[in-house]
């Protein structure tokens, strides 16, 4: 699975999540640490979680392992998971609002979601 794919997958799994806001940007050409970011959002502290936690899962059975992982009481706001060439940012909806990652990667090309994953 190529980094695109990765982003794709990871976009389709929090979306099946009920995550709100999903995005794919691609920051390779002004991001020297990874290619993609795939930034999503949750109603609740609780849902967020849950979307990191479906994430982690579903690429831990395809043997693909997060560089950092879910805490299951995270009240943060903020789930980063880190996959290398693609980093997961999942916020409750009032933090993602607060940091704006897509103000903060402006420059950054934002990437179409795929109705479904390659498997």
């Amino acid at each position: 699975m190529n980094s695109k794919q990765l982003a794709q997958r990871i976009a389709w799994v929090a979306k099946s999540k009920k995550a709100q806001q999903v995005i794919i940007l691609n920051v390779s050409k002004v991001a020297g640490f990874c290619d993609y970011f795939v930034i999503a959002s949750g109603n609740s502290y609780r849902q967020t979680t849950s979307i990191a936690q479906a994430i982690q899962e579903d690429l831990e059975v395809k043997k693909i392992k997060s560089l950092s992982k879910v805490s299951p009481n995270d009240e943060s706001g903020w789930i980063a998971l880190d996959y290398a060439s693609v980093i997961s940012h999942t916020f409750y909806k009032p933090v993602r609002e607060f940091y704006s990652l897509e103000g903060l990667w402006s420059d950054a090309k934002k990437v179409r979601l795929k109705s479904s994953p390659k498997r």
